[in-house]
């Protein structure tokens, strides 16, 4: 089983209003994320929750029913991961990391994320397009316990510092396969360069 955590705590502090809830297709951001999850090889999602709640899971309602609220939304990003990590199931083989403002992903890239990780047997698979990492981040379960006590203040790069032999780059074709969206320009460029 591979499982997903999908961090949607963030305080959207650049952005000012709550940026997974914008608008992209007539959906919410984190919606549009979200079905590209459930149509891909993942076997279960947990969606990290802080700031709006309870506007993010009527955004997710009858998709995803498995929340994990972070009680310090105003930490860092490896606090959320934390917090999805200690509510997936132990029979995880692998745990994918998904940013809940990355509207690049696609059910494609996930699966290919997922048959690079079963083919290869290497610990880590990151995506990656000319030399630039990215997310969403798969690692082997074996490493959670790892990223439950370690690295405070450096997050998954402290992981990817540790270990990188079991590192697999898995090419993307495009850079906006990488793309998060932070500021009021980012999603400006956003809506301006998807097709409706």
């Amino acid at each position: 089983m591979i499982g997903a955590v999908v961090l949607a705590a963030g305080r959207s502090g650049r952005m000012g209003p709550q940026k997974l809830l914008l608008p992209l297709h007539g959906q919410p951001i984190i919606t549009g994320i979200v079905d590209e999850l459930l149509r891909s090889p993942l076997e279960r999602i947990v969606v990290v929750v802080g700031r709006n709640t309870a506007q993010i899971q009527n955004a997710l309602a009858g998709r995803v029913d498995t929340f994990a609220q972070n009680p310090d939304p105003a930490g860092d990003m490896l606090s959320s991961v934390r917090c999805g990590l200690r509510v997936l199931p132990a029979a995880c083989e692998a745990v994918l990391v998904v940013l809940g403002d990355q509207p690049g992903i696609t059910q494609g890239l996930v699966a290919g994320l997922v048959r690079a990780f079963r083919e290869t047997r290497r610990g880590i698979i990151v995506p990656a397009q000319a030399g630039r990492r990215g997310h969403p981040l798969l690692f082997a379960a074996h490493f959670c316990d790892e990223i439950l006590t370690r690295y405070d203040g450096i997050g998954l790069h402290g992981l990817l510092a540790a270990h990188p032999a079991e590192i697999l780059e898995h090419a993307v074709p495009s850079a906006m396969a990488l793309d998060d969206v932070d500021t009021p320009e980012d999603y400006a460029r956003l809506v301006k360069s998807t097709p409706v």
